[in-house]
């Protein structure tokens, strides 16, 4: 049974190492996520536990899936920074790993982001992926909508420039989203 929940700051350093062993295997495999192979575990984990202030801060959100004792996935929301901004959020670094993808964990991370941002106020979701990457169809049937894409904006894990697809999803009944304080705010 694998479980989603979201994790704090200090919980967040504490899996770091094991977020690092997920994120160095989504590269490895080919995944756009922001990182070149070969990834550092080292490096990787350096930059998760970089993500804890972020959380504390409530500037960003991290949930994990656990399939038993191991980590099975995650997913993260970046709240807007700035006044006008606060009804979005940005869904960032869903990863899956290999051997657990196609039984829905995705979709139930997915879900999860999409219900807890619509319970703190948020009305409007986006995300962008490499176009014509598997996570389309994800995004697709979960009733996200294209925006349209960028060619050359991000390279894959080989350093290769390619286009990525913007997707936007609104969520919640509307009404601003709750103020925050103001931080610095850095991309998960």
């Amino acid at each position: 049974m694998t479980e989603i929940v979201p994790v704090s700051g200090p919980e967040l350093v504490t899996y770091a190492d094991e977020l690092a062993a997920l994120l160095v295997e989504t590269v490895e495999e080919g995944s756009s996520v922001g990182f070149l192979a070969p990834l550092d575990r080292g490096e990787a984990a350096c930059w998760w536990r970089e993500r804890a202030t972020f959380v504390t801060s409530g500037h960003h959100q991290v949930w994990i899936a656990r399939d038993g004792e191991r980590i099975a996935g995650t997913i993260g929301l970046v709240r807007a920074p700035l006044p006008n901004a606060r009804h979005r959020a940005e869904v960032a670094k869903l990863m899956v790993r290999p051997s657990a993808r196609g039984r829905g964990l995705g979709r139930s991370l997915l879900d999860a982001v999409e219900h807890s941002a619509a319970e703190d106020g948020v009305t409007l979701l986006i995300l962008d992926t490499e176009s014509g990457s598997p996570a389309e169809r994800l995004y697709r049937s979960a009733g996200w909508t294209e925006c349209g894409s960028v060619p050359d904006y991000a390279g894959d894990p080989a350093g290769v420039l390619k286009p990525t697809t913007f997707y936007y999803k609104p969520v919640g009944r509307g009404g601003p989203a709750p103020a925050r304080a103001a931080s610095p705010s850095a991309p998960l």
